[in-house]
């Protein structure tokens, strides 16, 4: 039996997680939220801005995901206005920016890559 503590552990949100990787796919994994997260990194946008510049996704998943963001502290969610029409903006928090540099990185990653092939 190894009793040796693993090194790799990370914990956040009372959760710990065996391996980093692991917490950052369960904060940020799927096929939207980093994707959400690189619209999001220049300036905060409304809901049908997000919408249009990612066309593929339904209202739905964007709906959720930006739920699932929120909860997880990378946006932020300001509602102006009582009345309807409401204006809803979604930018990143504090927490949020400090994944820009994860996302600059991946960015370039797919950019040489693909000067690549």
């Amino acid at each position: 039996m190894n009793t040796e503590q693993n090194t790799c552990e990370v914990t956040f949100h009372d959760k710990t997680y065996h391996c980093p990787i692991s917490m950052v796919m369960d904060l940020i994994g799927g096929k939207w939220k980093t994707v959400i997260l690189y619209y999001l990194k220049e300036e905060s946008k409304r809901f049908n801005q997000l919408k249009r510049d990612m066309p593929d996704i339904t209202e739905m998943t964007l709906s959720l995901q930006l739920k699932q963001l929120e909860k997880n502290g990378f946006i932020s969610r300001t509602v102006f206005g009582d009345k309807p029409p409401v204006k809803v903006v979604y930018e990143l928090t504090a927490f949020g920016q400090t994944f820009i540099p994860v996302l600059d990185a991946l960015s370039a990653w797919a950019h040489g890559f693909s000067a690549q092939s």
